[in-house]
């Protein structure tokens, strides 16, 4: 990788994503050709918000690669709860550690933190602004589903505080794909990610409703809305519950359509849809160990 510090998907080029998807299609064959690539290594672990998915499976990553981890733990177990600011902590966990991957409520945290440190820092969500890894092992997901050619992928949901849906809309601009938005007007792409994915020459397709577009679409990403986001609890409870799909709504899509979710899922995805042929987000979530695994080796290996 050419890059020290793994912050936002629109840093990534479509040869830098192809080659962390390439190099997690070779873990994912022949786990056992990487487990001790990376000996000794240790990974800082720094989460100031909640996680589960994203927190394990790097661990599970580092530790299949034949290293380990060392956790700052909860917030409030930790000096944060001191009033230690976050440069001191990433300065500090660095000299414990070869590379850090840090999740923090504030958009732009994780750009600023990379300026205090030497090793490389990897963004497991800052806010509401990015989630890059996320987007590494979607797109992972998407082309050994559906494929990068000619692809038409509806993102439905909180498009306003979903950082995932952030990072993967510019992800997107380097495939060939036609991006569909289905939201509440409420909660519509930001005017800065829309300005940015403009810039990048992608066409904005936006939607109130899925019934018009899903019979069109390859892949239904859908995502949760993000309660913890809003400033005023009623305009969450506006929203929340307004976009569910089950199995009776996917009635008129394609028989091949992938549907995706970031998770966690609340009432969004109805428990129907499971075990139908449509349901890829478990399968998603796994492949978070293997493309996180890929993303880890390309670092580490870049740091020898």
């Amino acid at each position: 990788m050419r890059h020290d510090h793994i912050i936002s998907a629109k840093q990534l080029s479509r040869a830098d994503i192809e080659e962390v998807l390439d190099r997690a299609a070779e873990v994912a064959a022949d786990p056992e050709a990487f487990a001790d690539r990376h000996e000794n290594a240790l990974l800082g672990l720094l989460f100031f918000e909640p996680s589960t998915r994203t927190k394990m499976s790097f661990t599970a990553a580092a530790k299949r690669l034949g290293g380990d981890v060392v956790d700052m733990g909860t917030v409030e177990s930790s000096s944060v709860k001191k009033g230690e600011s976050l440069a001191d902590t990433v300065r500090v966990v660095e000299g414990y550690a070869d590379a850090l991957v840090l999740r923090h409520p504030s958009e732009g945290s994780a750009q600023m933190a990379s300026e205090f440190v030497d090793v490389p820092l990897i963004n497991a969500g800052d806010g509401a602004g990015q989630h890059p890894t996320q987007t590494l092992l979607d797109l992972y997901t998407i082309r050994e589903s559906a494929g990068f050619d000619d692809l038409t992928i509806g993102i439905m949901g909180d498009l306003k505080y979903g950082r995932t849906v952030h990072s993967l809309a510019h992800a997107l601009t380097t495939v060939d794909a036609d991006q569909h938005f289905i939201s509440p007007e409420s909660l519509q792409l930001p005017r800065s990610v829309r300005y940015d994915l403009h810039e990048e020459g992608a066409t904005i397709r936006e939607h109130t409703e899925l019934e018009p577009v899903l019979p069109e679409l390859d892949v239904l990403y859908v995502t949760r809305i993000q309660a913890e986001r809003f400033p005023d609890e009623s305009e969450y409870r506006a929203v929340a519950g307004e976009y569910q799909i089950d199995a009776e709504t996917l009635e008129a899509a394609r028989d091949d359509l992938t549907v995706m979710h970031p998770l966690p899922r609340v009432d969004e995805i109805a428990h129907d849809i499971d075990d139908t042929d449509y349901a890829h987000y478990f399968q998603q979530a796994h492949n978070g160990v293997p493309v996180r695994m890929a993303l880890l080796d390309l670092v580490l290996e870049g740091q020898r």
